[in-house]
């Protein structure tokens, strides 16, 4: 049997969207059980939704006793449900957190594969999904507790209805009322996860596509009465509970505070110049990245095409949109990967001409070079001997998914390129997230810290008085190991901690306050261990001390 009759077959019926979902599962579940909690934004989403389990409110959403009015409710729901079905809130296991995400990884790649079938045809609905559940950026989304996988799934499913929207009218058929119900569901949720940006991408995309084919009667069968019920029904009881509560304070601070300075400007430092969307695609995209040249090849020549078309619709709008915003975060972009998916698994089906296939395979190859760089700089910068294993692996494969699919792509073997690069490259992930990038110990402060305390029984989770005070280290990631109670504080704070007989963390440059505070009180302090690493989030070397809650006397410290 030949790989393309295999893919026949995979392609059958539901097979494809199943199988596109399996792909998105292997590739983001290992990282899901494996990786630490992560800062920032990861831990402050687990953060808020944890305390939401804690308190019983499930509409302000707070992060400590600060209020965090940027994003809707939606994630902080999916993740509330999926915590109360696996864990609980004291457990503190970030896995329960990452499950909304990985469930909308896995909704977009089977999305992408229900609207390329149409746009396209089953074959490459089948390629089109297992691309977008494979690609670097979606598999790396999947294990991260935050909106954007969740809003990539919503908005694909939304986008794909459309598509088959679209396809059934060009034929003279009727759509079926359960793809206008999938089109309306997936809107109305994306916006609950994240207010406009889904209703946007459908937008631009319905308005270029009347610009173009210069018509928008069959828009009017997308069922207009009884979906923006639906909208409304899903989105507005929250809307107006959270204005009710707090005064309408946060649609202040979420579009005053969040939205507006991502419009004017580069937001906490995120800039970039118009291009840096198109410059990263060929490494997000990966493994598929050999077929981006001819995937542009086709946009062009076949535009004329409607599932080429509709595919255009789609992806140009949105990805104009983000690249002309000033902030700019390498996720982004990721609404507008099923429409790239779909170009890329439809040039599959034509014969690539000479000059693409060239340009690809020396992308791929470049692009696996990369992460192979990426193993060996964590290794040599932050690993240990026993990481070498998971080094190795992990740049074997991924040398190997850029060298394989560039000559096979290179042997006119296209479909079989995009096959082996893609089962490689979603290996080499698995390695690089699940295997090697955990096991970088310095790189993970908070785990560090959290297993220190809890070796010492000096964590409150193991009985010990709290809350643990901590002054010069402020990541989230630690607050969502340690509690919602962890005290930020100064060098004075962790000094009244100790005097409580509360355990302290600090940082090296708060020592000498700290223990000048110590001093006025008449005491000091004994230390358990000592715990130094990188915070990659703002790049500073760290060292931080953990100090048991047992003021003594400076007298009785003498030997």
């Amino acid at each position: 049997m030949t790989l393309e009759s295999r893919l026949d077959d995979w392609s059958r019926g539901w097979r494809a969207p199943l199988f596109a979902a399996l792909v998105a599962l292997i590739a983001g579940l290992p990282g899901l059980l494996a990786m630490p909690p992560l800062d920032r934004d990861e831990s402050r989403f687990a953060q808020a939704t944890s305390q939401m389990l804690e308190t019983g409110d499930y509409v302000v959403i707070k992060f400590q006793d600060q209020p965090r009015f940027k994003k809707p409710v939606g994630i902080h729901w999916m993740q509330a449900l999926s915590v109360k079905a696996l864990s609980d809130a004291e457990a503190r296991q970030i896995w329960a957190y990452r499950i909304p995400s990985l469930l909308g990884a896995m909704l977009a790649a089977a999305a992408c594969a229900w609207g390329a079938a149409a746009l396209f045809d089953p074959r490459t609905g089948l390629l089109a999904g297992s691309i977008l559940g494979a690609t670097f950026l979606l598999s790396s989304e999947a294990f991260i507790a935050k909106t954007d996988a969740a809003l990539c799934g919503t908005t694909t499913l939304a986008m794909a209805a459309l598509a088959r929207v679209y396809m059934a009218h060009r034929r003279g058929e009727p759509s079926s009322k359960g793809t206008k119900l999938a089109f309306w569901l997936g809107l109305s949720l994306a916006a609950l996860i994240k207010g406009p940006v889904g209703l946007l991408v459908a937008i631009f995309a319905l308005v270029t596509l009347a610009v173009w084919d210069r018509k928008a009667g069959w828009m009017k069968g997308l069922g207009w009465t009884w979906g923006l019920i639906l909208f409304a029904a899903i989105t507005l009881p929250w809307a107006m509970m959270i204005t009710v509560a707090t005064d309408g304070a946060f649609w202040g601070a979420a579009v005053g505070a969040d939205l507006a300075p991502k419009l004017a400007g580069g937001q906490e430092g995120h800039s970039g110049p118009f291009g840096y969307h198109t410059l990263l695609a060929p490494l997000l995209s990966f493994p598929a990245t050999l077929l981006l040249p001819a995937a542009l090849v086709v946009g062009w020549t076949k535009r004329d095409e409607p599932g080429v078309r509709f595919a255009l619709c789609w992806l140009i709008p949105t990805w104009l949109m983000f690249e002309l915003l000033p902030t700019k975060l390498v996720h982004y972009e990721l609404p507008a990967y099923g429409a790239l998916a779909m170009l890329m698994a439809a040039a599959v089906r034509e014969p690539i001409g000479q000059r693409s296939r060239w340009i690809g395979g020396a992308l791929s190859v470049l692009m696996g070079a990369a992460l192979a760089a990426v193993a060996i700089y964590g290794q040599t910068a932050f690993g240990a001997a026993s990481d070498l294993v998971w080094t190795i692996l992990a740049t074997l494969l991924a040398l190997g998914a850029g060298v394989a699919g560039a000559a096979l792509l290179l042997l006119h073997q296209s479909a079989r390129a995009l096959v082996t690069a893609g089962a490689l490259g979603v290996a080499a992930h698995i390695a690089l997230t699940a295997g090697l990038i955990p096991r970088l110990e310095p790189l993970f402060l908070s785990r560090d810290l959290a297993r220190t305390l809890d070796a010492a029984r000096l964590s409150p989770q193991s009985g010990a008085p709290g809350p643990v005070a901590v002054t010069g280290y402020a990541e989230p990631s630690l607050i969502f190991k340690l509690g919602t109670t962890t005290q930020l504080t100064d060098g004075a704070g962790a000094a009244r901690a100790i005097s409580e007989g509360r355990p302290a963390i600090v940082e090296a440059r708060e020592e000498k306050l700290f223990q000048t505070a110590l001093k006025a009180l008449g005491l000091t302090a004994r230390p358990a261990a000592v715990v130094e690493g990188l915070n990659y989030s703002d790049g500073d070397e760290e060292r931080l001390t953990v100090y048991r809650g047992e003021p003594i006397a400076p007298q009785e410290a003498q030997p």
